[in-house]
C-alpha cells in the first residue's frame, strides 16, 4: 500500500487545531493541487475564499453554530463561480445568458467538490486535518453577504485546515456491498437486517464533540436526521435563484 492510499484510509475529521499556521510553502502547494484540479470543459468555474479576517471567521462559525471553526489556521469557502467567465464573454461582446443555466452551476458545483477532495487528500499527506463545513448552508444568503460574492457565484462548502490537536476514533463505514453495485442498482429486502452488524459496530464509536459517550446506531441517526431538517436550508433553491442562477426551464 502506497502512502496516499495509507492516508486515505485514516482519514479522520479534526475540529481542533493546534495553534500553528501553516507554512506558506506547504499552503502554496494546496492551492497549486487545488488549481490543478480536474475541471469541466476546463472552463475552471469555481474558486476559493480564504478567510484570514478573524472577525469574518466568527461570523462564519455563527452561522455553522460550530464555535471551533473561528479556531481553524486556515479556513477556505470553496464557490460556483460563473461570474469569471461571464465577465470575460461579456468583455468579448458576447451576453453569455447559458452561464446562469442549471447545467453550469452544477458544472461549478462539483468542480468545486472535487477541488476541495484534492486539497484534503494534499494536507493530509502533509502531516495536516481538515474538516468539512457542510454547515456554511445553515444560511447560506448570510454566507453570502458575508463574502460579498456577486451574482453567479454560490457558497459550495467550506473546509478548516490545521495541525491536529487531537486524535480521533476512525469512525466506523458500513460494508460496500451496500454501496457499490454493478450494471445496475442493487434494492435489498430487509436494509435493517443488512445493517445489523454495522448498527452494533457504531455503538462502540466515540465522536469526540460529545466525549464519554458512544453513538447512537446509524439506523437511530438516519431516522433522526430526517426528523430534524434545517428550514433555511429548504429554502436554499431560492438563495441560488438570488444569485442570479436560473434553476426553471
Amino acid at each position: 500500500m502506497n502512502e496516499t492510499i495509507r492516508k486515505q484510509l485514516e482519514h479522520r475529521t479534526i475540529r481542533e487545531f493546534k495553534d500553528h499556521s501553516i507554512p506558506h510553502e506547504i499552503f502554496e502547494q494546496l492551492i497549486e493541487v487545488a488549481r490543478r484540479t480536474a475541471t469541466h470543459t476546463g472552463m475552471q468555474a469555481c474558486s476559493i475564499i480564504r478567510v484570514t479576517d478573524q472577525e469574518i471567521k466568527n461570523q462564519i462559525a455563527g452561522v455553522c453554530n460550530q464555535e471551533y471553526v473561528a479556531r481553524a489556521p486556515e479556513l477556505l469557502i470553496f464557490i460556483v463561480d460563473q461570474y469569471r467567465n461571464y465577465q470575460i464573454a461579456k468583455e468579448k461582446n458576447f451576453t453569455a445568458e447559458s452561464a446562469k443555466d442549471i447545467n453550469r452551476f452544477f458544472a461549478s458545483f462539483t468542480d468545486a467538490c472535487l477541488m476541495a477532495q484534492n486539497v484534503v487528500t494534499a494536507a493530509e499527506s502533509e502531516g495536516l486535518g481538515t474538516v468539512y463545513l457542510g454547515s456554511i448552508h445553515n444560511n447560506t444568503e448570510k454566507i453570502c453577504e458575508i463574502l460579498k460574492l456577486p451574482e453567479l457565484t454560490f457558497p459550495v462548502l467550506g473546509l478548516g485546515i490545521g495541525y491536529p490537536a487531537q486524535d480521533p476514533q476512525l469512525k466506523p463505514r458500513m460494508d460496500m456491498r451496500l454501496r457499490v453495485f454493478e450494471n445496475a442498482y442493487v434494492a435489498f429486502d430487509n436494509y435493517l437486517e443488512e445493517i445489523r452488524d454495522y448498527d452494533e459496530e457504531m455503538r462502540t464509536y466515540y465522536d469526540l464533540r460529545d466525549p464519554g459517550r458512544t453513538v447512537d446506531s446509524f439506523s437511530a441517526q438516519v431516522v433522526s436526521r430526517f426528523k430534524h431538517s434545517n428550514p433555511k436550508r429548504q429554502n436554499m433553491l431560492d438563495a441560488i435563484r438570488k444569485q442570479g442562477f436560473q434553476l426553471t426551464d
